[in-house]
């Protein structure tokens, strides 16, 4: 099957959106995209970037469209655009208010990840040395993110808050993007514990492209291949996707500033945008990982889920919300 005759979708991207950019993206054959419009950023910064959104995809109609649906993804690749979800890498963008959720959730964002590397309101991150579990407001984050029908995603956030949070949502959570440890053994990774407790959920993960968690450039397509085969041996068909983790025209100082945000000085971290493998340096080269996964044994179906299914899967489900579930 042409990758242009299936539905993809990417469990994420943080690119430096603009159009050409989205053109890249629809260059791939990506119908859909959870699109990071906030990281650090608190309230007021992210309703900027949210108004950034709106004036891009307004003066580029043929190319892109703001998605809050599963439908709207699918409409989207009946007109051969891109349907963007927006998304966020972490809970600043609520600040210390719950009622933050529904408001954003209103503006169309769709997906939010609790924790972006460092302890926050929420709970505990990856790299944190003691991960505190998911903390009282944290709890009060999650109940309403299931209650509007706002995807939780697990990537950047450590192990034991990842743990309370899947056993107390009320909705399947997602880890966008990310891969197993027994791939890579990197903070950023899950291991099975993790992975199999999010599956039992009937939650998606979405296998990270990203040189940091699949270890480095010279990491072959074969490789990352025959891990997804793997890890679908794993714990099912069903519950593996694809989050590419792009990040296309951003400079060094971007990604020094991911790294430290306002936390730490600047400098603290040598900054600078690791090299991509040849076979995947961007969003076009979908095709190329399709053709992987179809040279590790997967069969057409599989390839199916796995590129855009389990995603679609997921969001029609999360995107009702427990108030109308």
């Amino acid at each position: 099957m042409s990758t242009h005759d299936r539905l993809i979708v990417d469990g994420l991207q943080i690119s430096n959106w603009d159009r050409p950019v989205l053109q890249e993206i629809q260059a791939g054959g990506v119908t859909g995209v959870n699109a990071t419009c906030a990281v650090w950023e608190g309230p007021g910064d992210t309703l900027r970037n949210i108004g950034r959104w709106y004036e891009l995809a307004r003066q580029n109609t043929d190319v892109v469209t703001l998605a809050r649906s599963a439908k709207d993804i699918s409409a989207a690749g009946e007109t051969g655009r891109v349907a963007v979800l927006l998304g966020f890498q972490n809970t600043s963008s609520f600040g210390d208010d719950y009622t933050m959720v529904e408001v954003f959730h209103n503006l169309g964002v769709r997906v939010a990840q609790l924790t972006y590397n460092i302890q926050n309101l929420v709970g505990g991150a990856c790299y944190d040395p003691d991960d505190s579990g998911l903390t009282r407001f944290g709890r009060n984050i999650l109940a309403e993110m299931n209650r509007v029908g706002m995807l939780v995603d697990l990537s950047h956030v450590g192990n034991r808050t990842s743990r309370d949070a899947i056993d107390l949502s009320a909705q399947p959570l997602a880890i966008t993007h990310s891969n197993p440890v027994w791939f890579f053994d990197s903070p950023r990774n899950k291991p099975n514990d993790v992975i199999e407790a999010l599956v039992a959920r009937g939650g998606v993960i979405g296998c990270c492209l990203y040189p940091n968690v699949i270890g480095g450039e010279h990491v072959t397509r074969e490789s990352f291949c025959a891990m997804v085969a793997e890890l679908i041996e794993q714990i099912g068909v069903d519950h593996v996707a694809i989050g590419s983790d792009c990040a296309r025209g951003w400079d060094d100082e971007f990604v020094g500033w991911l790294r430290n945000g306002r936390w730490q000085p600047k400098g603290t971290q040598a900054a600078t945008w690791p090299a991509w493998p040849a076979w995947f340096s961007g969003p076009a080269q979908f095709p190329a990982l399709a053709e992987g996964l179809c040279d590790a044994g997967l069969a057409d179906k599989a390839i199916d889920a796995v590129m855009g299914g389990n995603w679609m899967r997921l969001f029609e489900q999360v995107f009702a919300g427990t108030e109308t579930a």
